[in-house]
């Protein structure tokens, strides 16, 4: 039997994105987001707060990455969430972390985490409950390491979810099946 539960943010797992953006004066800034999505093949969008100074920044650059946070960057990936870049100016410094200025966008790519996709802005959405940025992914990469036959393997990025019950991170871990396929047994 199921009992209700006091939470209303009950979608599990929501991905960990680090957004990379360039603030005015070149320096590097990236946010946590756990609130974006796929919205078509090559269009993102992030829910996020008309507050971030990501958001100021991706609206003034027209650009941004977006980068899957691994087991190996927990820290780092909490700290841009805990440390607001209107505040904090060398986020990315902090950390240790370096960067690569993109050849496709205007926006940064951080070296360490392992897949990045390079976007553009193409607009906000903004009504009484949300503020979306969408972005057109322009391109994707990804270290070779995390690859299999030209692919992304999941089994070796060791990407991170955040859980919204426990506040907690977890490694998102085996393949159990197979889409477009297992289902077909059931015709």
């Amino acid at each position: 039997m199921k009992k209700n539960i006091k939470t209303t943010d009950a979608i599990f797992p929501m991905p960990v994105l680090l957004i990379a953006t360039y603030n005015e004066d070149g320096s590097v800034n990236v946010m946590n987001a756990a609130w974006g999505t796929m919205l078509e093949r090559n269009l993102v969008l992030l829910n996020l707060s008309k507050t971030h100074k990501t958001v100021e920044n991706i609206q003034k650059r027209k650009a941004f990455t977006i980068s899957i946070a691994d087991k190996a960057h927990v820290k780092e990936a909490d700290y841009f969430g805990v440390v607001s870049g209107n505040t904090e100016k060398n986020k990315l410094e902090k950390t240790g972390l370096t960067y690569t200025k993109s050849s496709n966008v205007d926006a940064p790519i951080i070296n360490e985490l392992p897949v990045c996709m390079e976007c553009t802005y193409l607009q906000s959405q903004n009504d009484e409950y949300s503020y979306g940025v969408i972005g057109k992914v322009v391109n994707v990469s990804a270290n070779e390491e995390v690859m299999t036959n030209d692919n992304v393997d999941i089994t070796k990025l060791h990407a991170i979810c955040y859980d919204s019950f426990t506040h907690g991170y977890y490694e998102i871990g085996s393949r159990v099946g197979n889409a477009f396929k297992d289902g077909l047994e059931l015709k």
